[in-house]
């Protein structure tokens, strides 16, 4: 028998290609396969950033190694911007890229915890998270969100569960799986709290671009005292500019803890896709207005999920917002994994069991809305009314 690394061997398989599986199933009766399961963007990338994406890919100037801590041109730009979005002073020493929201969240865990710290997160959680720590041999402990307050973060249960050996909190807002998104008054109170114990702050703001008001920044963290030594803040290019084949995230926080970061990076990657970047420096400013037509497009698909979802035999929403809601189903006596199976193969419609993201999650289903227009959002209708029980 091959002998594996235990902390790898016992995690699940990758959750979407499991979902992607039971789509094969589906025999077609209700119609075409209705695609909730992945947060992808339901729309093209700009032609002039598939343009910027060629030119670049073809330029021998970008096929060596370059800086660890990614190339000057994006660092600059993105800093410029994140400057902007937030109101505070940051800039290119602020900023880490890395090769997508993903590696941003294990580099950043990997410069502040080791195996046997422990790392307190919300549930529900973002799935790749959890199994990022568990295969760093980093302890997982869960506070849980209320799902009659919208799953907002409790302050009290993550103060509770602060213990001495935490070594970081991690949120995402807009939530991952939920939807939810988090005042700038909670996230500052929950910011004082872990300020307060000395405790590291990783916020994932992958969907920020997606928030139901423009203009008006996320929070105002950047701007607090000692924002240097708790805060990190991690971003994905992939959901705005459509690209997530490209693999681009960055992280942004102190200088001393991208200095930390580049030694894991070094490491991982050596240096994170260099010809995307070149491309996403120039596009981050000349693209806005696509990027603001986009936002409102996701909203005109929220709208139109609530809209579907109203009134609907037992289904509700238990939070939205950004790419995703948190639908809860019917259907007391079954788990969340064989609802979302008997949906995927008897009705035709791919979403996330749940339990996938924690687990008092089981009356819970994940629809990633971004990947479907508002038409195909309003067939999910009749589907679900048509939809029963198991035989």
């Amino acid at each position: 028998m091959p002998r594996f690394n235990p902390l790898v061997a016992n995690l699940a398989a990758p959750p979407i290609p499991t979902v992607f599986a039971w789509g094969r199933s589906y025999n077609g009766s209700k119609g075409p396969l209705i695609d909730l399961s992945q947060a992808v963007p339901g729309y093209p990338a700009h032609p002039e950033m598939l343009r910027r994406l060629g030119d670049y890919a073809a330029s021998t100037a970008y096929t060596g190694y370059g800086p660890i801590e990614g190339e000057d041109a994006l660092r600059q730009a993105y800093g410029t911007h994140v400057a902007s979005v937030y109101g505070a002073a940051l800039g290119a020493e602020n900023i880490h890229v890395t090769a997508g929201c993903n590696q941003a969240f294990i580099c950043a865990a990997m410069a502040v915890a080791g195996a046997g710290d422990t790392v307190l997160m919300s549930d529900p959680y973002y799935f790749n998270q959890e199994t990022t720590l568990a295969m760093l041999g980093v302890k997982v402990r869960l506070a849980p969100c209320d799902p009659d307050n919208g799953f907002q973060p409790d302050l009290a249960a993550i103060e509770a569960a602060m213990t001495p050996d935490v070594r970081a909190l991690a949120l995402v807002s807009p939530n991952n799986p939920t939807g939810a998104v988090y005042s700038p008054e909670l996230l500052s109170a929950v910011f004082d709290l872990c300020r307060a114990r000395g405790v590291w702050l990783i916020l994932d703001e992958t969907y920020r671009d997606f928030l139901p008001e423009a203009g008006v920044r996320p929070h105002g963290l950047f701007d607090k005292e000692g924002w240097q030594e708790t805060l990190i803040g991690l971003y994905s290019f992939s959901k705005a500019f459509c690209i997530p084949g490209h693999r681009l995230g960055a992280i942004t926080a102190s200088p001393a803890v991208v200095e930390q970061v580049a030694k894991v990076m070094d490491n991982v990657q050596i240096c994170p896709p260099r010809s995307a970047q070149a491309a996403v420096a120039e596009a981050l400013p000349l693209l806005s207005d696509w990027r603001e037509e986009n936002r409102l497009e996701i909203a005109r698909r929220a709208a139109a999920l609530k809209e579907t979802m109203e009134g609907l035999n037992g289904w509700s929403i238990g939070a939205v917002g950004a790419y995703f809601s948190f639908i809860r189903h019917p259907f007391a006596e079954e788990t969340s994994t064989e609802v979302a199976e008997r949906l995927a193969k008897e009705a035709g419609i791919l979403c996330l069991p749940g339990s996938y993201f924690g687990p008092g999650q089981e009356r819970y289903l994940r629809f990633a809305f971004a990947n479907a227009g508002a038409p195909t959002i309003g067939l999910l209708r009749q589907r679900l009314q048509d939809f029963g029980g198991p035989a």
